[in-house]
């Protein structure tokens, strides 16, 4: 298949615009100045570094994939472990705490859910839980409505949860809770812990939207523990630059899963892949920096 025909053939699969965020590095860029304020910046312009081929785009793209399909496994384990352990931790105050604001840190579920914002978190949660339920069509939902009311216990309730919701519902806890369960995963600061779980909220939703990850930047920056608290953070310390590339939310992603599954070797299959970083024909060579890994990563990875 030559070139040309195997870019035909990518464009009707993959699209345009999609494809194009995979050739983005390769361009090249100039420096301009803005007649008005006199700043400079960057602007890609419409030409390549020289040899680039299309399929240096593509093969990016296919190793992005790749990566994202790794997290989907990985994150539905952790997913589903921190149900259980809501379930558990709500279940034994009432059969229905998640509904009851009293069961709950006053000050977290009370805060408004948003700058400026007249809801609170708990309200705001409660909307995005009755929505969901709302637009359930898992037969256990239907069957415990018919069988025993309206309202869901906890225990069923979290299975309606996205990862998201379960990241709100933490977040309220009262902290006693909420140091419990980071204890489980071997996190001994529970604020560290309620932003890795936001961040993998923020995580989940790109893979779920089949959205660029290896070189992105990060909005969702999430916390580190203090220096010596979890040896492998040390690195990410040491570097800002790479807490706002997506190796950290891998990294996490690493952590928390070995804790729900012990023997795990997904962090081995990530690793395996890592190495098979796409060599492109470009002159302008890219690799793994591009996702924030810090150096000598193997070491603890």
């Amino acid at each position: 298949m030559t070139d040309e025909v195997a870019a035909q053939d990518y464009l009707q699969r993959i699209g345009y615009y999609r494809l194009s965020a995979y050739w983005y590095p390769f361009r090249r860029f100039e420096v301009v100045q803005d007649s008005g304020t006199g700043k400079l910046s960057t602007r890609a312009t419409d030409q390549f570094h020289i040899d680039t081929h299309f399929l240096d785009a593509v093969n990016l793209y296919l190793f992005d994939k790749r990566l994202r399909l790794l997290l989907v496994d990985a994150l539905e384990r952790i997913e589903i472990a921190l149900r259980v352990d809501l379930s558990y931790t709500l279940g034994r105050k009432s059969p229905f705490a998640h509904l009851e604001k009293s069961y709950f840190h006053p000050g977290f579920a009370g805060r408004p859910f948003r700058r400026g914002s007249p809801q609170s978190c708990f309200d705001a949660w409660q909307d995005k839980y009755q929505a969901l339920v709302a637009r359930s069509k898992e037969d256990f939902v239907r069957h415990y409505h018919e069988t025993h009311g309206d309202e869901l216990p906890v225990w069923v309730a979290v299975e309606l949860l996205d990862f998201g919701a379960i990241s709100q519902l933490f977040g309220m806890l009262n902290v006693k809770d909420q140091s419990a369960i980071a204890q489980r995963y071997g996190v001994g600061d529970w604020k560290v812990f309620g932003s890795w779980l936001y961040s993998l909220s923020y995580l989940r939703n790109l893979v779920a939207h089949h959205s660029r990850l290896w070189n992105r930047n990060i909005t969702s920056k999430p916390k580190l523990p203090k220096r010596g608290g979890t040896d492998w953070c040390d690195a990410f310390i040491d570097d800002e630059e790479t807490r706002f590339k997506p190796f950290l939310l891998l990294a996490i992603t690493r952590m928390l899963v070995k804790a729900v599954c012990p023997n795990t070797q997904w962090h081995t299959r990530v690793a395996d892949h890592l190495a098979k970083f796409p060599v492109q024909h470009s002159s302008r060579q890219l690799d793994l920096s591009g996702m924030g890994v810090p150096q000598a990563w193997e070491e603890w990875w």
